[in-house]
């Protein structure tokens, strides 16, 4: 599965709409669109890869990326950016094996959910992966919040096999570039091992 998202614009919180729709329809494989807007034209749009799944399929290989310490190893963090306690890192209880949000490069991270996407619905283990990597470029920035700004304008995820189980992780480091643009680069697990991976392209100049 690969899941491709190209952020158009800021994300109100209010409402908004979703459309959905079948691009490339297939028997095994086909290429699905999502649409996001608050009624003023598309905030985010999303494109992904649907394939589907063998019970006869060949036996998984290593990843070449050996899983981070568990999360009974990590560290609560919460982040001193947010100005407010009701934002975007509430939705998970984040436990840091290494690195931080509140400081400079690379980091690895567990979470679980401590919210629903919708009421009712306890959140699919996909469903929160794609939360917790939507902040692999804020958990390994390398550079100060407050002096630079460094917003991604996309996020890719590309995944070997679905993510299993209550705890997912990612291990996350962030390149610079010389010129302002830079790149978000995650190894994302589950307690099994990896299952895939994300890449983020990221705007960087002064606050």
């Amino acid at each position: 599965m690969r899941l491709a998202y190209d952020i158009l614009g800021p994300v109100p919180v209010g409402p908004v709409r979703v459309g959905a729709s079948v691009i490339c329809p297939g028997r095994r494989i086909e290429l699905v669109e999502a649409v996001l807007d608050a009624g003023d034209g598309p905030l985010m749009r999303l494109s992904a890869w649907r394939m589907r799944s063998r019970a006869d399929g060949p036996p998984a290989s290593p990843g070449p990326h050996p899983v981070p310490a568990g999360p009974d190893d990590g560290r609560p963090k919460r982040p001193a950016f947010f100005p407010t306690e009701l934002a975007y890192h509430r939705a998970l209880d984040w436990r840091f094996v290494s690195g931080t949000f509140n400081g400079p490069g690379p980091a690895a991270a567990w979470t679980r959910p401590e919210c629903t996407l919708v009421a009712g619905e306890p959140m699919t283990p996909l469903q929160h992966l794609l939360v917790m990597t939507d902040a692999a470029s804020g958990i390994s920035a390398t550079l100060d919040w407050t002096e630079a700004t460094f917003a991604n304008v996309d996020l890719t995820v590309a995944l070997h096999r679905p993510p299993r189980g209550e705890w997912l992780g990612m291990d996350a480091t962030t390149v610079l570039g010389d010129s302002g643009p830079a790149q978000c680069f995650a190894v994302l697990v589950d307690a099994d091992g990896a299952v895939g991976r994300s890449s983020q392209s990221l705007f960087v100049e002064p606050r």
